[in-house]
């Protein structure tokens, strides 16, 4: 869950919202507040933050700047909100996913699968937390940037664990193979459209199987490229012909 004190950052010395809303008022507020968190993201991903001003912003959402500043005191705060909000789904989602999960490998799967899944819903987020995070200063760049290292340490855990089961002796650098997987799978807004290509599963397959081989190398176990949308195991793959595992258990 997010933090008050993370949700709190920015407030004004004045709270925006009134006091004593009724669960129905409470309701419509976070749906709206949401909304515009989505508008605001979308144009961020388009334009860019700088260029992402609150009157474009206000637009953007079909509110008015004066039905904004209501829910948004500064631009900076829809920003960090957009960028907290995204980790904080996707570390605690891992979490959830990866409990019970024992084997490296099959971590280092649903980690893939977990991202990929995320962000193929949520791309514009992708692109706004691939490039925005330098946008944000003070204590929202720094509760940001710690949850963002959050994750990255839950990841490189179970990569190193990946190579210290099946590459021993291995010299490969855990934080250059990490930081190599974030980077294959931070690119896909660039060139992924979920409505038109692949799903999301058989992208996080062929993925895994892709950064499993470069990482230990034929030793690598490859995890089939599953598509649950027919529900069928698709053709041996060229990674691993001789030995096609059974489509894992989506997490």
């Amino acid at each position: 869950m997010i933090s008050k004190k993370s949700e709190q950052l920015f407030e004004p010395d004045k709270p925006l919202e009134p006091p004593h809303r009724s669960s129905d008022q409470r309701g419509t507020y976070d749906q709206r507040l949401n909304h515009i968190l989505e508008a605001a993201m979308g144009l961020i991903a388009r334009v860019g933050y700088q260029k992402a001003s609150m009157r474009a912003v206000a637009a953007a959402a079909g509110v008015s700047l004066a039905g904004l500043y209501h829910y948004f005191d500064s631009k900076e705060k829809i920003l960090y909100l957009i960028q907290f909000r995204a980790f904080n789904s996707l570390l605690n989602n891992l979490r959830e996913k990866l409990h019970g999960v024992q084997d490296p490998v099959e971590q280092l799967q649903v980690v893939v699968r977990a991202h990929v899944s995320y962000f193929a819903a949520n791309m514009a987020a992708l692109k706004v937390c691939s490039h925005e995070l330098d946008s944000l200063t003070g204590e929202a760049y720094e509760e940001t940037r710690r949850i963002r290292a959050e994750y990255y340490q839950l990841t490189r855990s179970i990569v190193d664990r990946v190579l210290d089961t099946h590459a021993p002796k291995s010299t490969a650098d855990g934080h250059v193979a990490t930081m190599s997987l974030f980077g294959m799978l931070n690119w896909l807004y660039r060139w992924y459209n979920p409505k038109q290509t692949r799903s999301a599963t058989a992208v996080a397959g062929q993925i895994a199987a892709l950064f499993l081989h470069g990482l230990l190398g034929t030793s690598a176990p490859s995890p089939p490229v599953c598509d649950p949308a027919d529900g069928r195991k698709p053709g041996p793959s060229k990674l691993d012909v001789d030995n096609e595992p059974e489509c894992p258990p989506q997490r």
